[in-house]
């Protein structure tokens, strides 16, 4: 079976064909036929942070070219059938009446459909939430449009639940996925129970499966997502935008010196590790936010003066204490809910899932109690469209098709 799998629940437009075949489980096998994704960083950090009616002006203008990117990676494997090659004077309205909102997007899709033959697509599996829904909102139409022109099926996918898929895969190449497409996979042996700790810029979750697509929510963020507190934090230390990942990089610099090169000063910050103790498993990142601008305050108005190359060291600190305060709780909050609910595979989901000292801490504590760790490629981390196709073939599977009109963009759309 044939996915195209659209992503536009961000900061990045993202489009993936894959060929899959098998069941979930040891049958389970996949290609990539194309991949191709767009970031716009760039185009958010002049805001310090992502402008939702920007990301949709963004996706409008990338997802034809990325879509005949992908196609064009796999023109040896997606011959396309010449049958529809043409627009009807009644397609071409409907288009262009189902896309009012995106007018770029229809201009660039109707002269996309006048130059290309249909290509050899059994389903299109299109994210539709959690997520920003302006952005959403541009994926789904962009979906329902293809699923008109072509007359193929169209499965809703879950974001989140494509994080998950995503981690559960076994790559055959990770070191090339990045750059190479006809990149082949399966899924890695498992044993259910699996605990998911899902984190990104919008989620700090533990969810539970005892079985195949069932999700039971554990332990959810009461403020701040991780990567929100982790972005919020690089803000206050003045950091460039992506700020999570300049933080990391700092707080690495400041493990590495340890003491031992001029920009460090002796590790003697220490901020609070919100909700360690706490019976439930639940999380909260607002306060430890608090208490590092506090510690910022401390140091007066002068704080963010390029010129005090004195606070180098200071904000080390800072960065590496962040890292390992919010490290501490995601890995006792996780170690909590390995033991009370028997789990033995335990995986990691979302962009903030792409921290090494997470994993590595993460790894070491799950290993002493003989439990399974499973996490993505770092090109796989943040957002993508193969976790949208791979997630959106098991839908299809199960034949969880949905009419095109009645797709609709849920911002705050749950797992269940």
């Amino acid at each position: 079976m044939r996915i195209l799998g659209i992503e536009t629940s961000c900061d990045e437009s993202a489009v993936c064909l894959i060929d899959a075949q098998g069941n979930f489980g040891g049958d389970f096998q996949f290609q990539v036929l194309g991949n191709s994704l767009i970031s716009q960083i760039a185009i958010h950090a002049e805001y310090g942070g992502v402008f939702p009616n920007l990301a949709k002006r963004e996706h409008a203008r990338n997802l034809v070219p990325l879509l005949e990117q992908t196609l064009r990676q796999a023109s040896n494997l997606c011959q396309g059938d010449a049958l529809t090659n043409a627009l009807t004077k009644t397609t071409t309205e409907e288009l262009r009446i189902l896309l009012s909102r995106e007018p770029e997007l229809y201009e660039h899709l109707i002269a996309f459909l006048q130059r290309n033959v249909r290509p050899e697509i059994d389903a299109i599996a299109v994210t539709v939430g959690p997520g920003l829904e302006p952005a959403l909102w541009v994926g789904i139409n962009f979906a329902r449009a293809l699923a008109l022109v072509w007359s193929i099926p169209v499965v809703a996918v879950n974001h989140m639940e494509g994080h998950i898929v995503v981690s559960l895969m076994r790559y055959d190449d990770n070191s090339q996925f990045a750059i190479r497409n006809l990149q082949k996979g399966s899924i890695q042996e498992i044993q259910f129970p699996i605990l998911s700790l899902l984190i990104s810029g919008g989620h700090t979750e533990l969810v539970l499966s005892v079985k195949w697509h069932d999700y039971k929510i554990l332990g959810a963020t009461r403020d701040d997502a991780v990567g929100e507190a982790f972005d919020k934090v690089a803000r206050l230390l003045g950091l460039p935008y992506p700020g999570g990942a300049e933080l990391s990089r700092l707080a690495k610099k400041a493990r590495a010196c340890s003491g031992a090169c001029s920009e460090a000063t002796p590790h003697c910050i220490k901020l609070p590790r919100p909700m360690l103790h706490d019976d439930s498993l639940d999380f909260s990142f607002a306060g430890l936010k608090t208490a590092v601008r506090r510690l910022i305050e401390s140091k007066g108005p002068t704080f963010g003066d390029s010129s005090r190359s004195d606070l180098d060291g200071f904000k080390m600190q800072i960065a590496r204490e962040f890292e390992d305060a919010v490290t501490d709780v995601l890995v006792a909050k996780t170690m909590k809910a390995v033991g009370e609910y028997g789990i033995q595979t335990v995986l990691v989901g979302g962009g903030v899932s792409a921290n090494s000292h997470i994993r590595a801490q993460l790894a070491t504590k799950l290993s002493s109690v003989d439990c399974k760790l499973l996490t993505p490629p770092v090109e796989l981390a943040t957002d993508n469209a193969l976790m949208i196709a791979l997630a959106g073939y098991f839908r299809a599977q199960n034949r969880e098709f949905v009419t095109p009109d009645m797709l609709k963009a849920e911002g705050n759309l749950k797992l269940k």
